[in-house]
């Protein structure tokens, strides 16, 4: 789908960036330097990640969140992004849409947790109209009582982010990572993972989804493409998100004191 490059009246403006591929942890240093760096309204569409990762919120502990030992043995890379929010297994099947914004970008928009999220479920309403029953539950968009989409947020003075990590499609060993944590959302009601969460590819096809979100956004925002080639990181920018090391996991599986954590340990 292509984005009409002349600006509409009355709109605030909003680049856009489409990307297929990129690796997570490369995009989420990208929207860390945008959101503290620049003025401008974004929004990233990461069409999949390459290989299966592990990201956790800002205060994520891997020790209660994650199986240390499989994470280990798979050798599954654990991103710390900067924002709040919960833990997500990502890959191929994952797709990822960020809007970050000046405070006022959307008039009106209380720039707190809860009317953020009410803003972006009103948007993604237009998006699932005839594709299943969608609802914002607690802090997750859901087809019924399952799951679909995770969000995750950060808040600074003048600027805001909001992201979203989509199950297009997900693989069912990869669930196994994760642990059931010990805040859950009251909908979960004690439901395991495969049981509480859905795949968007049984409702939508996944390019309707993306050219549909942009749609939504052109409702909102003038939007005009730009080119990804020129977005690399900073050397002068040094980005929270990181890469957890090894020796960091390897730290808290001896920790859990397990015979197959102290073999991995060794």
């Amino acid at each position: 789908m292509s984005v009409p490059q002349t600006r509409k009246a009355g709109l605030p403006l909003m680049k856009l960036i489409r990307l297929k591929g990129i690796p997570i942890l490369q995009q989420l240093e990208l929207e860390e330097q945008l959101l503290r760096t620049s003025s401008d309204n974004w929004c990233i569409v990461n069409d999949g990640t390459n290989n299966p990762n592990i990201v956790m919120g800002i205060s994520g502990k891997p020790a209660e969140l994650l199986d240390i030992e499989l994470v280990l043995r798979d050798q599954v890379p654990v991103i710390k992004r900067f924002t709040g929010g919960g833990t997500v297994t990502v890959d191929h099947g994952t797709i990822f849409v960020t809007f970050i914004c000046n405070r006022d970008a959307v008039p009106g928009l209380q720039l707190y947790p809860r009317p953020i999220m009410s803003w972006s479920s009103q948007l993604y309403s237009r998006v699932f109209e005839i594709f299943g029953d969608f609802h914002l539950r607690e802090n997750d968009y859901v087809f019924g009582n399952r799951k679909f989409g995770g969000n995750a947020q950060s808040i600074t003075k003048n600027r805001w982010i909001h992201h979203t990590s989509f199950l297009w499609d997900y693989e069912v060993k990869n669930m196994a990572y994760l642990k059931l944590p010990k805040r859950v959302p009251e909908y979960r009601l004690a439901r395991d993972h495969l049981e509480f969460i859905c795949r968007m590819k049984d409702y939508m096809p996944r390019s309707v989804f993306i050219d549909k979100t942009v749609e939504a956004v052109s409702t909102e925002f003038s939007v005009i493409s730009e080119h990804t080639d020129q977005f690399k990181t900073s050397s002068n920018f040094e980005p929270s998100t990181r890469l957890l090391t090894r020796q960091e996991l390897k730290e808290v599986a001896s920790q859990l004191e397990s015979p197959l954590s102290q073999s991995l340990f060794l």
